[in-house]
């Protein structure tokens, strides 16, 4: 199975992340997350993405979780720019649907999995069910389950489903790479604010955002619980700092671009019969009169 690429931001897989260690702002690593670099990481993933589509042997699933405001839409534009359109795909989980409802916690996303020779993104993801859902119990009540769930195993329950799942998926060949854009929350007031201070960005308010913003040593509990219980070599998380957009997203595209070259990339051989193809093929073209 895939392993996942070393990093300084990677979540121990023995549950001994702590939170309250984990840097909001850039570690002086000594690499360039600007200019010439961004483009090359560019050219670099651009090229990957080919070979993954044109071998199609492996999928690639990345999940970006955080807090509101930290960046994960324009981490997601910012290191997929330059991406064939037809090999990735990016999906966005918000309130679930009443269909969605009619369902187990996980049908959503799993309906959504990238299949084979493509990049699927998924913007928030089943891990709301051990967050949000976690931090606003009360939402458990529109979830239809078929028992009153106990608080003092259903969130256990839910996160061995999603590792159950995760490991299934990397038995298969699907590539789990977990990003949770770490932002701290004097950086997300200053986003905040700047949301409603700037016409062009007043769209991207919501109210619903200082809602989560009142709960957010409940988050940080969530958030730690859930990479805990989730983060292990073939689905790992990265706890990537994002008070510096641009350091965030050079970090990012340098770990996605370590663990698709790590699993040996590379274009389909011919056939004995394809060769025999090709050589009547070139010979039916160079004979063509026009």
């Amino acid at each position: 199975m895939f392993e996942a690429p070393d990093s300084s931001y990677l979540v121990p897989f023995d549950a001994s992340f702590d939170i309250s260690n984990a840097s909001t702002t850039p570690q002086t690593d000594g690499r360039l997350h600007k200019g010439k670099h961004r483009r090359k990481s560019r050219q670099n993933l651009n090229m990957l993405q080919r070979v993954l589509a044109a071998g199609d042997r492996h999928a690639v699933l990345l999940i970006f979780q955080a807090m509101d405001a930290a960046g994960k839409d324009s981490t997601i534009r910012a290191v997929l720019q330059g991406i064939d359109p037809s090999g990735c795909q990016v999906f966005t989980f918000k309130r679930p649907s009443d269909l969605e409802l009619d369902h187990d916690f996980l049908w959503r996303t799993t309906c959504r999995l990238p299949e084979r020779g493509r990049i699927g993104i998924f913007n928030r993801s089943q891990y709301e069910e051990v967050l949000a859902v976690r931090v606003h119990p009360s939402i458990l009540g529109r979830q239809k389950l078929p028992e009153q769930p106990s608080p003092d195993t259903i969130w256990d329950e839910r996160l061995t489903s999603i590792r159950q799942q995760e490991e299934h998926l990397a038995r298969n060949g699907t590539v789990i790479l977990k990003f949770w854009l770490n932002v701290s929350k004097d950086e997300q007031k200053r986003r905040l604010l700047a949301r409603l201070d700037d016409p062009a960005k007043n769209w991207k308010f919501d109210p619903g955002d200082l809602v989560a913003r009142r709960h957010w040593d409940d988050y940080m509990q969530a958030y730690q619980g859930a990479l805990n219980a989730t983060s292990r070599p073939w689905a790992p998380w990265y706890a990537i700092p994002a008070d510096n957009k641009s350091y965030m997203r050079a970090r990012v595209a340098d770990i996605i671009i370590d663990a698709l070259q790590s699993i040996g990339l590379r274009y389909p051989q011919p056939s004995d019969d394809d060769r025999k193809a090709f050589i009547m093929a070139r010979d039916e073209l160079n004979d063509d009169g026009e």
